[in-house]
Parts: structure tokens; C-alpha cells; sequence
């Protein structure tokens, strides 16, 4: 996005013209990689010839009109289905924009169209059987692509738009940034608002980018966070832009190495990539050392009995699971019904337990600026080992947000950074953590390890791509 920026400020390109070179990619890859559940063309278009009027009537912005991206199906866009990736919204059309879309709308910032998710978003592999899995773009073999951003995650890492809107309630950006090897920005909750957007859980959804770079987070972070009446959670949150300090680099700063679970039972290739990583951070002047952190170990034990968020997700899809229960994805369904056998008494006792585990984790992060973590224990493996049945599925989930999921119980932010790539070829992720509402601290952070690396800059051969998605 920062390169394309400079782009249409010198004209070397219209909007119409970026729109249509993604819209002319889209037609070409899409078919095979699954990304897009619905594409804009007329609406794209439209917006970018505003965004051209806009840029040339000389308007001043921090952000030049005509940058294009896609949406997350779970975003509203007003006339546009919200099927939360299920058949059975589909007539599911909204009367009006989420905040997030409208902020992008006012920053004239054309949508290209709506991604593909996990059905009702409640996985991190990326599997959807009704409406196809995304082809994580590394691969000719179909291998997941994370979820439950996966169409984001992959339209990005393929160049079927420069960004995508995510939503991460256990690691639903981060994960499939790191397994299609682009940068994800998970963000407090309370820091960007959720209006519009299908929910999942109240107390752990968040919304996200998924990008090439962490400059490219920090460009749309500043476009849209901030307090909105229409969510609770961010209205006695300040906002705050990233953009002006990422160069200040991080000679000095504190990055703990949290060895308690995050880094247990790691693949080789992952392990390797990570050591090689904290190392460059030494370079940079960091003061990187080990840290206790047995919270993460208390929130991964907590994770594992999903009282929180099988009770929110229930909640939310009671309709949906009461009348449409065989219709639905069995994976899924049969995750999200167990929802139905915690009571109400267990819920409060569980959100208390994660409140206080949450005050604990301020005050044993008191010595440190950030946390570096492998994003997931291995790279990305084949839709056929995971989608192998319900107990073979529930375990391979498990393991794939197992780092994530920390993040959002102890309400972090966390920035996903490609780091390098498998001895297959995969990409592999590093998740830099923060306290929370310290977005600028970890995109500072990753912003100098972007510097340093060309990880991110590493593309797939989509254009060799032949198989159908899953």
C-alpha cells in the first residue's frame, strides 16, 4: 500500500487503473484460489473514479484516495449479503456500512469485494465445505490457509489486493497471515470498532488487517481506529496514530522470549526461524532476554475448556443451530452446540477468571515492552490431514492457535510478521505481542524487523496454480 500510495500521488497511475489491474487478477486467479466470495467490479470502479476526482481536485490527505481492498465476509456493506461464509445467510443483506467500512469509504478507498471465512468464523484452519476453502497460494497440493480470515489471507498473499479487513477472536488474522506468509495486526479490543460486524464473541472479537507490511497496518490503523458510539468498548479509548513514530527503531527496547508453552513442541523449521529472528532483533539493539510469563500457561488452560466462547457463540447462533442444525457445516456445528450445555453461572465465573487473569498479566508484563512468539507451532499442512474427521479436525485446530489464542484471552495486540519459510517452501510467522492498547510499540517493533528482512516481500507462483479449491 505505501509503494502504491506513491504511486498515485505521482501519478503513474490512476485508481481506475490500480482497480482494474486487481479486478483483471481476480478474474484470472480467483476460479482457483477461492479468495473472493463476492466481487465489486461496477461498485470498485465507481469508487475509484471518485477516489481520481477526489485526488486530483487537490485535496490534501494522509492517504491518497484509490487504494482498493476487500472485506472479510462479515463486514457489513450496505446492499451487500453478510453470509458470515454460510449458505444460510445469504439473503442476510445490510442497510448500512460497518464503521470500519465507512472510515475506509471516507478515506477513498475503493472495495474490490467480500473474502471468503470460515463458516460463522469459528476455526483457525480455514477449512468451509459449502463454500469451498481458499487455496493457501504456496502450494499446488491444497494446504490450509489458516482461518477464519482465510479468503483475506489469501487474496493478499496471491496480489488480489493490497489489504483485507479481518476480524480475530482466537487467532483468526494471525493465523492465516503467518501460514500464507503476509503481516497480520490483531488489535485490542476496545481499539477499532466493531459495529457491524458479524460477531462471534463479545469479549474476545477484534477487528484487523491482513497486508503486505507492517507500514501498509500502520497506514490502515490510522485510517480507522478510534472511539464510535455505536461500540461500547472504544468509547473511553483515545485514539492515538502509529504512523509518525515507526522509524524511531528499537535500540533499547525490552522483548521477552516467553519459553512457557509458546514454544513447546515447535516443527524444527519453525523453531529455527524464530531463534534466527530474535537474533536480528539483537542486532537492532534490542535488549532481548527470557521471561517468566505463567499467565500464558493459565490462558492456554483456560482456552482448552472454551466456556466463554462456545457461551458467546451459542448465543449468537441459537436461531441458526435450533432450526438448522444438519444444514450447517457438522464441523462447526457440533464445535459451537457445546455451548448449549454451559450454563450461565459458568459463564460469569469464567469471565471473572479471565478479568483477573488479565490484571496479573499487566503486572507481570511490567518489565517488558514486547513479547516474540512462533505465530503457529508448524506451517501450514494438507486440507486432507486436518479434514479427516471431527476428532482429527478438533485436535489439529487446537494446535494451530494454540500461540494465538493466548493473545485474545489476555486481550493483547499482536502483529504476525512473515520470518522465513519451511524446508517445503511454507511460510512460517512470527507474532510480536504487546500490552494492551500498545499497537504502536509492536508495529514499531515489527516495522524494524521488516526493515532488516525481505520475508514479506517474498510472493507465491500463484499463475502455476491449477487446482480446484476444496
Amino acid at each position: 500500500m505505501a509503494d502504491l500510495a506513491l504511486g498515485l500521488r505521482a501519478r503513474e497511475f490512476s485508481a481506475v487503473e490500480l482497480a482494474e489491474h486487481y479486478l483483471s487478477r481476480i478474474d484470472r486467479l480467483n476460479g482457483c484460489l477461492n479468495a473472493y466470495r463476492l466481487i465489486c467490479r461496477d461498485r470498485a470502479l465507481e469508487e475509484a473514479r471518485a477516489a481520481d476526482v477526489l485526488r486530483e481536485s487537490g485535496r490534501v490527505t494522509s492517504t491518497p484516495p484509490g487504494l482498493p481492498y476487500a472485506a472479510k465476509d462479515l463486514f457489513d456493506v450496505a446492499g451487500l449479503p453478510t453470509s458470515a461464509g454460510t449458505h444460510l445467510l445469504a439473503g442476510n443483506r445490510a442497510i448500512r456500512n460497518a464503521t470500519v467500512v465507512d472510515r475506509l469509504a471516507g478515506a477513498g478507498m475503493p472495495l474490490l469485494g467480500k473474502t471468503n471465512t470460515v463458516q460463522l468464523a469459528y476455526s483457525a484452519v480455514g477449512i468451509n465445505h459449502h463454500h469451498g476453502t481458499p487455496h493457501n497460494p504456496w502450494h499446488e497440493i491444497p494446504h490450509i490457509p489458516g482461518g477464519s480470515s482465510s479468503g483475506s489471507a489469501v487474496a493478499v498473499a496471491a496480489g488480489l489486493t493490497p489489504m483485507a479487513l479481518g476480524t480475530d477472536t482466537g487467532g483468526s488474522v494471525r493465523c492465516p497471515a503467518a501460514l500464507c506468509g503476509v503481516t497480520g495486526l490483531k488489535t485490542t479490543v476496545g481499539r477499532i470498532s466493531r459495529a457491524g460486524v458479524y460477531p462471534l464473541s463479545h469479549t474476545m472479537d477484534s477487528v484487523g488487517f491482513i497486508t503486505r507490511s507492517v507500514e501498509d497496518a500502520a497506514i490502515l490503523y490510522d485510517a480507522v481506529h478510534g472511539p464510535d458510539p455505536k461500540d461500547e468498548t472504544t468509547t473511553n479509548v483515545p485514539a492515538h496514530k502509529v504512523l509518525a513514530g515507526l522509524r524511531q527503531g528499537i535500540h533499547g527496547l525490552r522483548l521477552g522470549i516467553p519459553r512457557t508453552v509458546f514454544y513447546d513442541d515447535l516443527d524444527p523449521d519453525v523453531s529455527a526461524s524464530v531463534e534466527e529472528s530474535v537474533r536480528i532483533f539483537e542486532g537492532l539493539g534490542a535488549c532481548v532476554s527470557d521471561c517468566n510469563f505463567a499467565e500464558a500457561r493459565e490462558a492456554w488452560d483456560l482456552n482448552r475448556r472454551t466456556l466463554v466462547v462456545a457461551y458467546e457463540a451459542f448465543a449468537v447462533n441459537k436461531q441458526l443451530l435450533d432450526s438448522h442444525f444438519d444444514e450447517l457445516d457438522p464441523v462447526v456445528a457440533h464445535r459451537m452446540i457445546k455451548g448449549k450445555e454451559i450454563n450461565e453461572s459458568e459463564y460469569i465465573r469464567a469471565v471473572a477468571t479471565w478479568n483477573a487473569l488479565r490484571a496479573r498479566t499487566t503486572e507481570a508484563l511490567k518489565n517488558v515492552d514486547a513479547l516474540l512468539t512462533p505465530t503457529t507451532r508448524t506451517p501450514a499442512v494438507p486440507v486432507e490431514a486436518v479434514d479427516a474427521g471431527q476428532d482429527i479436525y478438533t485436535k489439529q485446530n487446537a494446535g494451530f492457535l494454540r500461540n494465538t489464542c493466548i493473545g485474545n484471552i489476555l486481550n493483547l495486540c499482536g502483529v504476525s510478521v512473515p520470518c522465513g519459510f519451511s524446508r517445503h517452501g511454507l511460510p512460517i510467522g512470527l507474532t510480536i505481542y504487546g500490552k494492551p492498547f500498545e499497537e504502536d510499540v509492536i508495529l514499531r517493533t515489527g516495522f524494524a524487523f521488516q526493515q532488516e528482512t525481505d520475508w514479506h516481500r517474498r510472493t507465491p507462483e500463484v499463475e502455476t496454480l491449477r487446482n480446484e479449491p476444496q
